[in-house]
């Protein structure tokens, strides 16, 4: 049954809202929703059991279905009940537990959770009809697949394993402000580079990888950064982050005429992150950055990324890190697959 066609002023929905809409069948999934999979203003999404190993991304488009899509590119099918390792350098298209049937003026974004980012694993929400990736159009009726391309470690994935996380929005929101966000290379440890044929990660053990099979820790030099080309790096913002709590960021790409570097993948910011009010102050950003064709040289609190803010349609019932949270007050950090350097 379709949800109430009645959405609240425009905006980015907090748990509440995602809560009702999943008790009026606008978010449904195959299995019952887990306790902490809705976050202050988004929703986990979870693998489901069956992926393909496909020879080439592609959007499904008009008039046409992922299951369409599938058809012509599949290469060999994965089930996820079991566990399945997802080698790096290849593409694969899994189903995802959670299906939509939004109202109308209700669309959706999605992005790689924070802990998908931080291992490099390129992640791009699938809808049917779809012609861009993550982005989910007003009133979208249908199921959700996600793209997922391991960059540098091979994966182990099973159903139920969270990858990425969607945010819904009443009409369209106004950006409220954007702040540019500066890197920080002065501190003792200056950031992490990824090791070349590093092991597999398991996604769904936590603390249970140690650091240094995957990781080089990087001193700083003169306050600078060389960014050699294909190399996957973790560094840290210059200064704090504080996300209001009537408010939602999303970490955008560098404008590429100020670096042939990107700082990727995971975006989202929650209401509280690093707020005294949700008991957390001096929460930096982690950047997961890549750099383009040619090695680039970072110097210390050089711009590489810029957080957009954005209004939520009304206070969430908790904000983020109150009930615990792995980054909350983090500074230069790895993703929680890793036990502390």
């Amino acid at each position: 049954m379709r949800a109430p066609d009645s959405p609240p002023s425009s905006g980015i929905l907090p748990s509440q809202a995602l809560r009702l809409l999943a008790d009026q069948g606008a978010i449904t999934a195959a299995t019952a929703f887990a306790p902490d999979q809705i976050q202050p203003a988004s929703l986990d999404l979870r693998l489901a059991e069956t992926a393909w190993r496909v020879r080439a991304s592609f959007l499904p488009r008009a008039g046409r279905t992922v299951a369409d899509r599938l058809a012509d590119v599949a290469m060999h099918r994965l089930d996820l009940t079991q566990g399945a390792v997802l080698e790096k350098g290849c593409v694969y298209i899994a189903r995802l537990q959670e299906r939509l049937c939004l109202p109308r003026g209700l669309s959706a974004r999605a992005n790689p959770k924070s802990s998908t980012g931080r291992v490099d694993v390129f992640v791009r929400l699938l809808t049917d009809n779809g012609d861009r990736f993550d982005d989910v159009a007003p009133g979208y009726d249908g199921p959700l697949y996600l793209e997922i391309a391991p960059q540098t470690f091979s994966v182990l994935v099973r159903t139920g394993t969270r990858l990425n996380q969607l945010r819904l929005k009443s009409g369209t929101p106004p950006v409220l402000g954007s702040l540019d966000v500066g890197v920080d290379l002065t501190g003792a440890l200056a950031g992490f580079r990824a090791r070349r044929h590093a092991g597999v990660v398991d996604l769904d053990h936590e603390d249970g990888h140690d650091p240094k099979d995957f990781w080089e820790p990087l001193e700083p030099r003169r306050g600078e950064l060389l960014l050699d080309p294909g190399e996957f790096y973790i560094l840290a913002s210059k200064a704090a982050i504080e996300i209001p709590s009537l408010q939602a960021a999303e970490m955008t790409p560098i404008d590429p005429s100020v670096g042939e570097f990107r700082v990727h993948y995971a975006g989202f910011f929650d209401p509280g992150f690093g707020t005294e009010e949700a008991g957390a102050t001096g929460s930096r950003g982690v950047l997961e950055v890549r750099s383009h064709e040619t090695p680039f040289l970072l110097e210390d609190g050089q711009t590489v990324a810029r957080l957009v803010f954005e209004p939520l349609t009304e206070r969430p019932e908790r904000l983020y890190g109150e009930d615990g949270s792995h980054y909350q007050r983090q500074g230069l950090k790895l993703s929680k697959h890793f036990r502390g350097w």
